[in-house]
């Protein structure tokens, strides 16, 4: 059993303010204990926050070149690829995400990682505008500054993609960073401070806090606090952009989602089908991305049905550790009983049962298990429709036309991502163009990390990755001086 008794505040490692503030991480799998690890306070908080504004108002980090930042996030990446079958296994133990999910994840996490870098190297930190008009006096210094002491909060069921999403840019930026993560993920964020010790971040400009809900609002509310980068449920995210409005705080939000995947009337039935399980199921369907309402058309809508049936029933659930798993346990037993709460209610709500069902599966009665299940004959209306479950639950709406596939998809609090399944690329990108959500998918390709990531409507503000993701994190300022007289090889 790993115990870690110490906090990562300010680059060092340090005894927390409450010694007896330690948390058992229990496997999703058995319950059995992983580890303990010391958990933050408030004034822990305080801690981070105090050496993060030195750092940022007195330290050499702000004030280094693009480059020299540039170089310790290399050092960092080469670091985790280094360990990358370690990270995967710490996830899968603390998460219950299957082995295939923890393992493919790593690549990805270097292509975020490559994506920031690249849109670092190519970002215009300071340049000189032309006037519009050649008459004006005058020129413009555009200069893009760090914003100053980060407040960043990720939930638990990618932990390290999320934490990435949100540290590289900050810090690529020049910023100080507080990052508070959930207790779940205890021990997997230690070994994520590890690396980022070992890459040589100087004092200060980094801290890594497992901590309570209480303890997040405690942080995202201190004075201190320049601007909060939040991931998470919307429920969690107006509350924190109340908080930031009252404090005129910068805030960028990646919340909630209930996205569609639209199957054309062209399209390869089986085939979407097959995508689905990683687009709709991935992760032990917690994950804010996945396409959850599968959207039919009403002359395929029983051949659709079918062959995600078979799909989801080819699926094994178990043990995350083995290898021909691929949906392990919710990561609590509260989450367990939430999506099969879910469940019932569809049952109730008149949905018809596909396949799944509200029983935990035969053998797996001590781990957080829940059954793949698969609605069919869904109003748009009904809850399973329209609420997040945050589980290995899908249901099947029919639609008309292109244009009733387009109405219903519009049709939800939510616009995080969506998929669409065609035949016909220009018809896909057609009607991807009519969606109201921020990412869309054609075929089954892969989210991008150099494009920008976020959400309309209750998804949330702001967005992540490559160039947009980085600009979230600088304040921008404008010089004027009168205009430079040319030289003579400008001439």
């Amino acid at each position: 059993m790993t115990v870690r008794d110490k906090l990562y505040i300010g680059g060092a490692w340090v005894a927390p303010s409450d010694p007896d503030l330690m948390l058992d991480i229990l496997s999703p799998h058995d319950q059995s204990v992983l580890g303990r690890v010391a958990q933050a306070a408030p004034a822990d908080v305080d801690a981070a926050v105090a050496a993060a504004r030195k750092a940022f108002d007195h330290g050499r980090w702000p004030r280094t070149r693009p480059e020299e930042r540039q170089e310790v996030i290399r050092r960092y990446e080469a670091l985790r690829a280094a360990r990358a079958d370690e990270i995967a296994a710490a996830i899968s133990a603390e998460n219950g995400s299957a082995g295939w999910f923890t393992k493919a994840g790593q690549p990805f996490l270097a292509r975020q990682v490559g994506a920031y870098l690249k849109a670092a190297e190519e970002f215009g930190w300071e340049e000189v505008l032309e006037p519009s008009d050649p008459s004006v006096a005058f020129d413009t210094i555009v200069r893009r500054e760090a914003i100053g002491v980060v407040a960043a909060v990720i939930p638990w069921n990618s932990p390290f993609s999320a934490a990435t999403a949100k540290l590289v840019p900050a810090l690529l930026a020049g910023n100080c960073v507080v990052l508070k993560v959930s207790p779940e993920n205890s021990l997997s964020m230690m070994l994520l401070a590890d690396l980022w010790h070992a890459a040589g971040l100087p004092a200060g400009v980094l801290s890594i806090l497992p901590a309570e809900r209480a303890t997040s609002e405690y942080l995202i509310s201190h004075p201190d606090v320049d601007k909060i980068a939040f991931t998470g449920s919307t429920r969690a995210g107006r509350r924190i952009a109340s908080i930031a409005g009252g404090h005129l705080k910068r805030v960028s939000l990646e919340l909630g989602g209930k996205s569609a995947a639209l199957i054309l009337d062209d399209a390869d039935v089986d085939a979407a089908a097959q995508s689905l399980r990683f687009g709709s199921l991935g992760n032990n369907g917690e994950a804010c991305i996945l396409q959850t309402r599968i959207l039919a058309p009403r002359s395929r809508y029983e051949e659709v049905v079918t062959a995600l049936q078979h799909m989801i029933e080819s699926l094994k659930v178990g043990d995350p550790t083995a290898p021909d798993t691929f949906i392990g346990p919710m990561i609590r037993p509260d989450q367990q009983q939430r999506v099969i709460d879910y469940i019932n209610t569809g049952v109730a709500e008149g949905a018809r049962l596909v396949t799944g069902g509200p029983q935990v599966p035969e053998g797996l009665e001590k781990g957080n298990y829940v059954t793949p299940t698969l609605f069919a004959n869904v109003e748009n209306s009904m809850r399973i429709a329209r609420e997040e479950i945050f589980g290995p639950v899908l249901v099947v709406i029919a639609y008309d036309d292109e244009d009733d596939a387009v109405r219903i998809a519009n049709d939800s609090e939510y616009g995080l991502s969506g998929g669409i399944w065609s035949a016909d690329p220009e018809r896909a990108l057609a009607v991807a163009r009519r969606l109201r959500t921020g990412t869309v998918t054609l075929n089954g390709s892969p989210i991008s990390f150099d494009g920008p990531f976020g959400g309309y409507k209750a998804s949330g503000i702001g967005r992540e990755y490559g160039k947009v993701g980085l600009t979230g994190y600088v304040e921008h300022k404008s010089i004027t001086r009168p205009r430079q007289p040319q030289t003579a090889s400008e001439v």
